[in-house]
């Protein structure tokens, strides 16, 4: 899956890096940074929870392909 992260809507809540911080950072603005543009396997329902649970709905999952 791939992760795409608008941060023109980000409000730097934070939900994302504290649900998987193996792919999410936050900038010195706090605005959501990836750390991985895909993943797959285990992370992908952590990620799933995390695009769900963004107060500014930033974050959303692409299918790969």
């Amino acid at each position: 899956m791939r992760i795409n992260a608008d941060t023109g809507r980000c409000i730097g809540a934070g939900q994302c890096v504290l649900t998987e911080p193996d792919v999410f950072d936050q900038d010195d603005d706090g605005l959501v940074m990836l750390l991985a543009d895909d993943v797959d396997g285990e992370r992908v329902e952590q990620v799933r929870t995390a695009v769900q649970i963004c107060p500014s709905a930033a974050l959303s999952l692409a299918a790969d392909g």
